[in-house]
């Protein structure tokens, strides 16, 4: 069948038995579990029980599954309720007998799965805060390193008239230098893994500026937190011995 063509009334065959198309669904995409809801055929049930599936393979009386849908949200619970009662009349249950099927609400199966989302998304930050007090103590320790081989410089400058907030203010502007130099990098590096993973994966990915402006400031912060030590030490040195540094 030529795939532009329309396929109602054209005939198809499943197992080997001719069927007419009497309709097509309206695409729906893949479902909330990943399964795609456009790859699938209805037959009438006495037609596939007896014709595609086999008598032999399946009870003429028994159905797999039933998908019901409420008339609106808030009769969701009110449906489920009365699609409880009417199986476990259908199964001939006792009120002191369990339930021989189970109904699932797509509202529970959202919820676990936003709750899984979370889960996620904290560990995802976790990795992220590890990262940052990783990135923050190498900056530290780089600007500890900067002071200590400018102790006489800084010193110079303190001789010459620096108060401590200018020596405190040179540092901490350094810092934060370092910092958000490493995090727009680490942003386009993340923008181009981003768009080539889209493109190997078939993924849709969005990289918005509200992010990006995110993570400058988080760069900024973590230069600013981890920078104020060292910048503090190198502006409470004592200028006298900040000369005699050798």
């Amino acid at each position: 069948m030529d795939g532009g063509a329309d396929p109602v009334g054209q005939t198809i065959r499943i197992k080997q038995v001719p069927f007419t198309v009497a309709g097509v669904l309206t695409p729906k995409g893949q479902s909330s579990s990943g399964q795609d809801q456009d790859d699938v055929i209805l037959l009438p049930i006495t037609t596939a029980v007896r014709k595609v599936i086999g008598v032999k393979q399946a009870n003429a009386d028994a159905v797999d599954n039933i998908i019901m849908q409420a008339k609106s949200p808030s009769q969701m619970q009110e449906a489920q309720d009365q699609a409880q009662g009417l199986l476990r009349q259908r199964h001939h249950l006792q009120p002191a007998e369990a339930d021989d099927f189970s109904i699932r609400n797509m509202e529970e199966i959202f919820a676990a799965q936003e709750a899984s989302s979370k889960i996620m998304s904290l560990m995802l930050g976790a990795v992220a805060s590890v990262s940052l007090v990783v990135g923050g103590i190498g900056i530290m320790n780089i600007m500890l390193i900067s002071v200590r081989e400018r102790t006489r410089e800084i010193g110079l400058r303190q001789a010459l008239g620096a108060k401590t907030k200018d020596i405190l203010t040179q540092f901490l502007v350094e810092a934060v230098a370092l910092s958000i130099a490493g995090g727009v990098i680490g942003i386009l590096l993340g923008i181009v893994a981003s768009f080539t993973i889209s493109h190997l994966a078939q993924w849709a990915t969005v990289v918005g500026p509200g992010a990006v402006l995110l993570a400058v400031l988080f760069s900024a912060l973590v230069g600013i937190s981890f920078g104020y030590y060292p910048a503090r030490k190198a502006a409470y040195l004592d200028p006298i011995e900040a000369l005699r540094y050798e």
